[in-house]
């Protein structure tokens, strides 16, 4: 199969996954993939993709053993591109695959780190992206309570392997972002 459009993705994302927050999720990973496309010389279409794909199957298989295991399998079955697939196992450590092309190492960088800004924007007076800076990120970023399950350790090996210094990332992940705000309702 060719790499699947963005509706295919969605329907496929909506499929598997009723969560608003979850879908929500996609759609972060998605924007800041597409970005990151851009600024790799990449395609933006097939990095958004895989970033809205990513975690389609883990409202229905939410365990390490089954995610995203599971959901590689019907990638597979759906005739989708190994490349995507690959990618897809690689944002998670526990699957072993290790992170080889700068698709699957930005896929990394980026998921926990959209969660984190998240948390920042919601705790906001406004609950809003757009009064959300680099350096309130980082100040959360030091308060080891706050979004205590962000695995800040896979945000800055993340970075690390793209190449890029933390404070970027942050700053280019946030702004691809406050591109979709209305989407994330933030």
């Amino acid at each position: 199969m060719a790499w699947p459009t963005r509706e295919e993705a969605m329907e496929l994302l909506r499929e598997y996954t009723t969560n608003k927050n979850l879908i929500k999720h996609a759609l972060a990973v998605e924007a800041a993939m597409r970005d990151y496309a851009e600024k790799f010389g990449e395609d933006p279409e097939k990095w958004g993709v895989t970033g809205l794909l990513h975690d389609f199957d883990y409202e229905k298989y939410p365990s390490l053993e089954d995610h995203p295991f599971k959901g590689a399998q019907i990638l597979r079955e759906k005739g989708y591109p190994e490349e995507m697939i690959r990618a897809i196992l690689s944002h998670g450590d526990h699957t072993g695959i290790p992170r080889e092309t700068p698709m699957e190492k930005a896929l990394y960088a980026v998921d926990e780190l959209t969660g984190l800004i998240v948390a920042v924007a919601l705790v906001r007076p406004s609950k809003k992206l757009s009064e959300v800076e680099v350096k309130s990120v980082m100040k959360k970023w030091k308060d080891k309570a706050f979004a205590r399950g962000v695995k800040r350790e896979d945000i800055e090996r993340g970075a690390f392997e793209l190449g890029i210094g933390l404070r970027e990332h942050i700053r280019n992940v946030l702004e691809s972002m406050k591109k979709i705000a209305n989407d994330l309702e933030l």
